[in-house]
């Protein structure tokens, strides 16, 4: 049966752009209330002006979730606005185009510091007040990357693969507490995301056109998820292609990335 989302409060990280702000506009057309995170002030305004006169109601919270501290203020100033928190989609993230050998420590460190440690102070803080509520969903944006790792793209793919991991370990672990926990797959996205990747290989990254959809695309999947809890989501059904061929012959799809990816490096 499909939840009815109306007056819900919804925590998105990332929601400054891309999808984290197609979701944000999407909820707030069902009536949510949503608190909206992320580095970027000045389009967090934008959002919330938006989002306002659709005739919902936006916390902005300026924060980098990186820091557990401002994460767990996060969380306190949602309960402090409107007094529970249902629903949390950990979006932040950016990526990083290099080899493995050219990747530095500080690299992986950082990008490990916002993909994935953001994404578990985020759901350490929702956690205890959804227990007490006795309802919550948890949908972490993963990646195809979270499923099949590319070239150059290592550091971002493994933490795409550690919050699958957490996801999985925490489903199991909130059974009976109807408290859902959700992943959620993007292909290549039509976002900034490439406008900001930190690129050490001194080319430019042109993801396959065949796999790439619209940030509206993936933010109606969230939504729909939100509205029917699923364990997890492809918002692109192509990409079930590519994790089947991984799955079953990993070979084939070294030999195709190696081919794509030599002939994108000349």
């Amino acid at each position: 049966m499909r939840k009815n989302l109306k007056h819900s409060v919804a925590i998105i990280t990332g929601a400054s752009s891309g999808i984290g702000r197609e979701t944000a506009f999407l909820f707030a057309r069902k009536g949510v209330k949503i608190a909206l995170a992320s580095r970027r002030e000045d389009k967090l305004q934008e959002v919330a002006q938006e989002i306002n006169g659709l005739g919902s109601e936006a916390l902005i919270l300026p924060i980098d979730v990186s820091d557990q501290d401002q994460v767990d203020s996060m969380v306190e100033r949602v309960l402090e606005r409107f007094g529970q928190v249902d629903i949390l989609v950990n979006n932040a993230g950016f990526g990083q185009f290099a080899s493995i050998e050219e990747t530095s420590a500080d690299d992986m460190r950082e990008i490990f510091g916002v993909n994935f440690m953001g994404a578990f102070y985020s759901i350490k803080g929702v956690l205890p007040y959804m227990r007490k509520q006795g309802s919550g969903h948890i949908i972490n944006i993963s990646s195809v990357a979270g499923k099949r790792s590319f070239p150059f793209m290592g550091a971002y793919c493994a933490t795409k693969f550690a919050m699958n991991a957490i996801s999985e370990a925490l489903r199991i672990e909130l059974t009976g507490t109807n408290i859902h926990v959700s992943l959620v797959y993007p292909v290549t996205t039509k976002t900034g995301f490439f406008d900001v990747l930190k690129n050490k290989t001194g080319k430019r990254f042109e993801p396959p056109k065949m796999f790439t959809q619209s940030a509206q695309q993936v933010a109606q999947a969230i939504v729909k998820c939100a509205e029917n809890p699923k364990t997890e989501v492809l918002p692109f059904p192509l990409a079930w292609f590519l994790i089947v061929i991984n799955a079953i012959a990993p070979g084939v799809l070294d030999f195709i990335l190696r081919k794509y990816y030599k002939s994108m490096m000349k």
